[in-house]
């Protein structure tokens, strides 16, 4: 921890029931330093969750030391471990601090890699701002330029772990950020074409493999419901689909059966209107985040590719706009989609599933191990949940467990919701095969969606992530307002346990 003690802007996280001379990075610090915050730490700091204190010392080496208050150890959580790393990066970007040094922090849960990967991940989401349209301060933004983790440089292992989780973590925030990038690009720079040509970039530089099907090509393969979504707008749909294969050979099963691939889909509606049946004003103007879903399977991919991960993954996106013209589908429109089941429009509004619906039921050709889509689908989702979880639905109930530990380790944590036979019923069609909104009244409305999706996803193990409750930040992400960037780092633990499933 010596570099650490020679940063002249010091952050420490200290809890409320931990005396301070007593953390691991205390005995690391000069010893005048030492005496100083021991004096400051019981007189005037008592590390309340939230706290944050200064302590400037007068002397040429130091500038300053913050301390951050964490609460009580027992209260800790792993939901609460990435919010540290946010805070002080929050903290440097407002006091235009350009480096400071922190002691790695640990959790239980983590192991040193894995705390080392949600610290760096999460400063670099703390740092991002979308600016791209603003006319920047005279002084310029605030810019950090370098963070320093302090560990034990005497232990190599340590050392040597830590490296490899900041290495990740860097490749994790940084796709999260892209993500939130282009999920902020407002839907006249964000059309189905800018969407797929964003995913074509991407692909080439991590060395995925792309192909972007247009409108012709979707005509001839029957994709009823992306066409039928898209007639409103002049933007032309595109069908994303991108490819990392990287899979090994099974060798418990089969040496000589290669691993089914993981199978992502991602809902890539660039703008949201409701169609005809045209959405309340109050907030249209986020609808340009409606692409969340697809933005997350693209960079969640990227992020997959560039750690080099062992495993297959496909991503498939539906890239459409959701206008209101005189050629917009109608309610009450009959749309047949790609597996031939025929969907009954009651209501403009719920397009996301109806595009889904021919993603999905195109996943049937790569035989997926395991069909996982994400999708800002339902408002129901947010009503139900908040804004602090996504919903998710599973034909396969004992995935949950698994998915809801993917979602506290990864930070895009995820709550189960039903997807009982009961509620089929509710959106069995009057004159197609399956209506894409419950027909007799507004209550489930979140898991009429998945029951929907889950009809085109055959046999494969599914789930079904509605990311709409994570789709914008709050207040206590300790982010920059905006898209979150949702279901990035959910898509990369996913994969990283994949082979085993």
């Amino acid at each position: 921890m010596s570099e650490m003690a020679r940063e002249r802007n010091i952050f420490l996280p200290v809890f409320q029931d931990v005396p301070l001379t007593q953390e691991e990075f205390f005995p690391f610090l000069p010893h005048e330093l030492q005496k100083q915050l021991a004096v400051f730490a019981e007189h005037a700091f008592h590390g309340d969750e939230g706290e944050v204190k200064t302590l400037w010392i007068g002397t040429a080496t130091y500038e300053r030391i913050v301390l951050f208050g964490l609460g009580t150890k027992e209260h800790f959580s792993v939901r609460k471990f990435p919010i540290v790393a946010r805070r002080m990066v929050q903290y440097a970007r407002r006091e235009r601090i350009v480096s400071f040094a922190t002691p790695l922090l640990i959790h239980s849960e983590f192991s040193i890699a894995e705390a080392a990967m949600t610290s760096a991940a999460n400063a670099l989401m703390a740092h991002f701002e979308y600016v791209k349209y603003k006319e920047a301060p005279k002084q310029g933004w605030p810019s950090i330029e370098k963070i320093i983790l302090g560990i034990d440089e005497k232990k190599k292992a340590v050392r040597h772990e830590a490296t490899e989780g900041i290495a990740a973590g860097i490749i994790i925030g940084e796709e999260t950020n892209a993500c939130r990038d282009l999920a902020n690009t407002p839907g006249s720079d964000m059309t189905p074409t800018h969407l797929a040509a964003a995913a074509t970039a991407t692909a080439r530089r991590t060395g995925m493999t792309v192909k972007i099907l247009n409108k012709r090509a979707m005509e001839k393969l029957g994709m009823g419901g992306v066409l039928g979504v898209a007639r409103g707008s002049d933007e032309e749909p595109k069908f994303i689909i991108l490819e990392y294969r990287h899979g090994q050979r099974n060798k418990e099963k089969n040496k000589n059966e290669s691993q089914k691939p993981l199978v992502l889909a991602g809902k890539g509606v660039t703008f949201d209107t409701g169609g005809l049946n045209i959405k309340p004003d109050a907030h249209m103007y986020e609808m340009h985040m409606d692409m969340s879903g697809g933005a997350a399977v693209i960079f969640g991919m990227a992020a997959i590719a560039r750690q080099k991960l062992p495993v297959t993954v496909i991503g498939l996106i539906p890239a459409v706009e959701n206008m209101p013209s005189g050629s917009s589908y109608r309610p009450g429109d009959l749309l047949k989609a790609l597996n031939g089941k025929i969907i009954e429009v009651l209501n403009t509004d719920a397009e996301g599933r109806v595009i889904l619906a021919d993603a999905l039921a195109y996943a049937a050709r790569y035989s997926p191990g395991l069909l996982v889509d994400f999708a800002t689908l339902t408002g129901a989702a947010h009503v139900a949940l908040g804004h602090y979880a996504s919903a998710i639905f599973t034909n396969r109930d004992e995935l949950i467990p698994l998915f809801m530990e993917i979602g506290q380790r990864s930070g895009d944590a995820v709550w189960p919701l039903p997807l009982w036979d009961e509620y089929l019923a509710d959106i069995k069609g009057t004159f197609g095969d399956l209506t894409n909104t419950g027909k007799h009244d507004r209550y489930g409305g979140a898991i009429h969606g998945a029951k929907f999706l889950e009809q085109f996803a055959g046999t494969a193990r599914f789930a079904h992530i509605d990311i709409a409750p994570r789709m914008t930040t709050v207040e206590s992400d300790c982010l920059a307002k905006g898209a979150s960037g949702v279901g990035v780092r959910f898509i990369v633990e996913l994969a990283k346990r994949y082979p085993n499933l």
